[in-house]
C-alpha cells in the first residue's frame, strides 16, 4: 500500500502586532508603526510594520535606535490581551481544516493537512481558503508555506513576504536543487556560533553543506548536529504533529507589570501558577506527562523548555519538583518579563503509556498515589473554606 505523501504548512501572521495597531487604528495606516517601549524610555522595539523595516527597524532593537532611525516613526505600547485575542481566533481558523495544529507562537503554527486533502483539495488549495478566512474574518494578512516536512515549510512561509504564498517542490531532487544556493544561516538550528563554525570549515551556502565530508562535520560540531544538519541540507525531516489528543494542555502565565529580578518574587508567582495549573487539571480530571517552562525576559526575548515525566502526573507536590527543576537550569540573572507554567500530553489514566519502562525509571506508585491523595484532600479543603484557607509552609516567608 503506497504511503500519502505529507503536506505540511507553515502559516506566520505578517508584522503580526504592528498590524492588529494598523488594523484597529485607521490613522496608523501606511505609516511606520513600532510597538514597544516609547523612544524617550529605556526599551526595545517588540514588533516593526513593514513601512518601519524599510529603515532598518527589527524587534529587539532599543527604541532610541529605532527613532534615531526613523524620526518619524509612531510608537505605541503594546496590547497582549488583544493580541492573544486575534490569535485565538486564527487558531480557531486552522482547527477547521484540520486537528493537527502546532502553534509556535502567539503569531506563527505549523498544519498537518495530509488528511485534509480529500476535503478541501491540496495543499496549496487549503493555504489558499486559510488566507482567505483570515482575511475575511481578522482583516490581516498572512504569509503560508506549502511542503512535505515543517522544515521546508518554515523556509517557504518567509520566501514571499508579506501576504505571500509559496509552495516548494516535493520532489527530492529539486528540493536539494532550491536549497542549494541558499545561505547557511537559513538552515532551520544554525545560530551565530555554529554559523561561525560552519563558515571556518568553508560552508557558506546549503549546498556546500549537501557535498561536505561528513566525518570532518562530525569532528567539526559533534555527531548529533552533524546528522541533524545533513539532513536538512537535502530537505529531510521527520518530524510530525500529535494527534488533537496528544496537543491538549493546561496552562497558566503572567506578565509582570514591571521587569522583575527579584528571585524570591519570580518564584513564588511561578509557583502559584503551578499550584493553579494543578488543580485545574485535577478539576479536569487530566494527568500530564509534560511540563513546560516558559520565559520572557525584557526585550521580549522568549524561550519555552519542556521535560517528559516517567508516570502522568497532576498533584501539586511532583509538579512543583519538576517545574521548580526546569526554572532552576534555565533562570538567568536578566529582568524577567513572563513567566508561564504548562502541561501537555494530556492523558485520563495516571498509568505509565509506556510498557518497557527502564527499571531504574519506574515510579515509586506508592508516593505517586499518596501525593494524589493529598492533592484531592487540599482541593476538597479549599472548595469548602476558600483558596486562602491552605497555604504551603515552603510559602510562608
Amino acid at each position: 500500500m503506497k504511503t500519502e505523501t505529507k503536506t505540511f504548512l507553515h502559516v506566520d501572521m505578517d508584522a503580526f502586532f504592528a498590524s492588529v495597531e494598523q488594523r484597529d487604528h485607521p490613522e496608523l495606516r501606511g505609516r511606520p508603526v513600532v510597538v514597544g517601549a516609547a523612544a524617550d524610555r529605556r526599551g526595545v522595539v517588540a514588533a516593526a510594520s513593514y513601512e518601519a523595516r524599510k529603515y532598518g527597524i527589527h524587534s529587539a532593537m532599543p527604541s532610541r535606535i529605532a527613532k534615531q532611525k526613523c524620526p518619524h516613526a509612531v510608537f505605541v505600547s503594546h496590547n497582549m490581551a488583544n493580541y492573544k485575542a486575534v490569535s485565538r481566533q486564527i487558531m480557531r481558523i486552522f482547527e477547521t481544516y484540520t486537528p493537527h495544529v502546532m502553534p509556535l507562537s502567539i503569531d506563527e503554527a505549523f498544519l498537518d493537512v495530509t488528511g485534509a486533502q480529500h476535503l478541501f483539495g491540496n495543499g496549496k488549495t487549503i493555504a489558499e481558503k486559510i488566507r482567505r478566512d483570515i482575511k475575511e474574518q481578522t482583516q490581516l494578512t498572512a504569509s503560508v508555506g506549502v511542503a512535505p516536512n515543517m522544515f521546508l515549510a518554515k523556509l517557504a512561509s518567509d520566501m514571499n513576504k508579506p501576504d505571500g504564498l509559496t509552495v516548494v517542490p516535493f520532489e527530492q531532487d529539486a528540493i536539494e536543487k532550491m536549497l542549494a544556493p541558499m545561505p547557511i544561516g537559513r538552515m532551520w538550528g544554525v545560530g551565530k556560533v555554529t554559523q561561525k563554525k560552519l563558515l571556518s570549515l568553508g560552508i557558506s551556502t546549503i549546498g556546500d553543506l549537501q557535498n561536505f565530508d561528513f566525518q570532518r562535520l562530525e569532528s567539526a560540531i559533534g555527531g548529533r548536529s552533524a546528522r541533524v544538519f545533513s539532513r536538512l541540507a537535502r530537505g529531510i525531516d521527520p518530524r510530525g504533529i500529535g494527534t488533537e489528543t496528544d496537543e491538549k494542555s493546561i496552562s497558566n502565565e503572567t506578565t509582570f507589570r514591571h521587569d522583575v529580578t527579584d528571585r524570591d518574587e519570580i518564584e513564588a508567582t511561578y509557583k502559584r501558577l503551578i499550584d493553579k495549573v494543578g488543580a485545574r487539571l485535577r478539576k479536569a480530571g487530566f494527568y500530564a506527562t509534560t511540563i513546560h517552562l516558559r520565559l520572557r525576559w525584557s526585550d521580549f526575548t522568549t524561550i519555552t523548555r519542556q521535560t517528559k515525566v516517567s508516570i502522568p502526573v497532576n498533584d501539586d507536590i511532583t509538579l512543583r519538583e519538576v517545574g521548580m527543576e526546569l526554572l532552576n537550569e534555565h533562570l538567568r540573572h536578566r529582568p524577567v518579563r513572563l513567566i508561564g507554567f504548562g502541561t501537555s500530553g494530556l492523558t485520563e489514566s495516571d498509568q505509565p503509556q509506556t510498557l518497557q519502562m527502564n527499571l531504574f525509571d519506574a515510579p515509586d506508585t506508592a508516593v505517586h498515589e499518596k501525593r494524589n491523595r493529598l492533592s484531592k484532600a487540599a482541593d476538597a479543603i479549599k472548595e469548602k473554606y476558600g483558596k486562602s484557607s491552605l497555604r504551603r509552609g515552603s510559602d510562608l516567608g
